[in-house]
């Protein structure tokens, strides 16, 4: 037989098996079942945030140019930065991260205050821009979101690709043989580098709108997530990896302000 004949049957035995090309070899990895877990789910969700990605781009720069209402702009900013964050999960996943990938690794299944807060983001953002549309007239400040956002994303991204397979959505309470402690890279400087990247995309988002209340909602509920997050997951990775990790901890920060 030709060098990887076996494993080419190999693999496509488990794509007929599978309902998406893999499916994550990790029970803590497994999709909640929400969503269906296949071909055919992730190509239509991934339709529909190309499709709203575009016409929320087209908004933004119509907007930005001032062919259209000046408001657009903002409003377009956001939701193109919300289409290209979670078709991102997906594609970095099956990029780099393909044993953990399912039809989850969008994200649109985490939880219903996440949605919850975009969607009353957006209502505070029309609701002030009926009554008090000067008050959306801040350009530096929707300056300022915009450029947190792409700087969150791409630090966002750039973690998880540069962790490939060390990566996960979900904390890891067990070691796994393939895991190793990443320092290098992005992690030289941060921490936790992909929290942070949300953390500020977050922020970014609603500076963007320049909603003041979304804006300390935000801060409110995701520096709380990811503080607790953290120090689980911190428990688990001294666990791991004991004193390097200690070490690496002692050296390198989060970069979010008040979680040690």
């Amino acid at each position: 037989m030709p060098d990887g004949f076996e494993e080419r049957l190999r693999q496509r035995a488990t794509i007929k098996n599978n309902t998406l090309s893999t499916i994550p070899t990790n029970e803590v990895h497994m999709p909640l079942g929400n969503i269906p877990n296949t071909p055919l789910a992730a190509s239509t969700i991934s339709f529909l945030l190309g499709s709203v990605f575009s016409l929320a781009l087209l908004a933004f720069i119509s907007g930005a140019l001032g062919r259209s209402p000046w408001a657009y702009y903002q409003l377009g900013f956001f939701v193109t930065a919300w289409a290209a964050f979670h078709w991102g999960e997906f594609a970095v996943t099956a990029g780099w991260n393909l044993d953990k990938c399912s039809v989850d690794s969008f994200l649109l299944d985490n939880g219903a205050l996440y949605h919850i807060a975009n969607g009353l983001a957006v209502v505070e953002f029309l609701i002030t821009l009926y009554f008090k549309p000067e008050f959306k007239l801040q350009p530096y400040i929707s300056t300022i979101g915009i450029v947190m956002v792409l700087v969150g994303q791409t630090l966002r991204s750039t973690a998880m690709i540069h962790a490939s397979t060390n990566f996960s959505h979900a904390v890891a309470f067990r070691k796994l043989e393939t895991h190793r402690l990443v320092t290098d890279g992005i992690y030289a400087w941060f921490r936790h580098p992909s929290y942070a990247g949300f953390f500020y995309w977050g922020l970014g988002t609603q500076l963007v709108l320049q909603n003041p209340v979304s804006f300390v909602v935000f801060t409110i509920i995701l520096w709380r997530f990811f503080y607790y997050r953290t120090r689980a997951e911190e428990k688990a990775l001294v666990k791991f990896f004991g004193d390097e990790y200690v070490k690496y901890r002692q050296r390198v920060g989060i970069k979010i302000p008040f979680i040690p």
